[in-house]
């Protein structure tokens, strides 16, 4: 069974961490000392407090859920050290030079690295798009001002463009849209709203191309633990890593 590594320990650390039967933690590193103490105790994983000793553990795969920050400073080290990744802050990747870098060291070093779908659902069937055209693809996001820090009294349009410009404005809230990039093999329309009105996170793919047309909306429930984390993220990365070895893959 594949034995993980947790490279961040916020809300979805504790996800992952409260489901050890789907895989086995063991190793937890964050740079508060507090977190990953809490996250060890809970599912019994070797706590680390710097990154050098945490890389050298008994542990296959590294599942980074910390921040774009993150990504950049510690990804080429864990797959130069041997171990696969799992990138939740994909809007590390809307660098395509750091992204180009990162791809040739997991091709030298033998390893693989591993997106979830995060709060939305469709990636693999977006896939075609590397090899048939996708003529449109706009991702229209909905959000509570105060998860942006905007007041606003009515539903309004903050931010539309592409996901390389929005990154430049918000930066934590651009993952959605990189993965569909990557998964499209082209550039998304992005949209972001803000409507006082609503108190889930919504997101809205249109894609059309010569197989046709694709309308997702997907309404994301709150993390227990955490409002500002979409549990369907939390659960998408378990859901890839309780399939990591199954010999049947279902998907493009």
């Amino acid at each position: 069974m594949i034995r993980i590594g947790l490279l961040g320990c916020g809300n979805v650390g504790h996800v992952i961490a409260r489901h050890t039967e789907i895989v086995p933690v063991a190793a937890v590193y964050d740079t508060v000392g507090s977190r990953a103490n809490e996250i060890g105790e809970i599912c019994g994983a070797a706590v680390f407090h710097d990154f050098p000793a945490f890389i050298e553990g008994d542990f296959d795969l590294v599942v980074e859920a910390a921040s774009v920050e993150a990504v950049r400073r510690y990804a080429g080290e864990v797959l130069e050290h041997g171990k696969d990744l799992v990138i939740l802050s994909v809007g590390a990747l809307a660098d395509a030079e750091f992204r180009h870098q990162l791809s040739e060291t997991a091709r030298k070093a033998g390893r693989r690295i591993y997106i979830p779908s995060g709060a939305i659902i469709g990636l693999d069937n977006l896939k075609i798009g590397q090899i048939s055209e996708i003529r449109k693809l706009v991702l229209k996001t909905t959000k509570s001002p105060a998860s942006l820090g905007i007041e606003a009294s009515e539903k309004m349009l903050v931010f539309k463009g592409t996901a390389a410009d929005c990154i430049r404005h918000f930066p934590k809230n651009i993952n959605v849209a990189v993965a569909l990039e990557l998964a499209a093999g082209r550039e998304a329309d992005v949209e972001l709203w803000v409507d006082p009105d609503i108190d889930r996170n919504m997101h809205e793919v249109c894609a059309e191309g010569e197989f046709g047309d694709i309308h997702i909306t997907v309404r994301n429930t709150p993390s227990p633990d955490n409002p500002a984390t979409s549990y369907l993220a939390a659960l998408s990365v378990l859901t890839l890593l309780k399939n990591l070895d199954n010999p049947i893959v279902i998907g493009t």
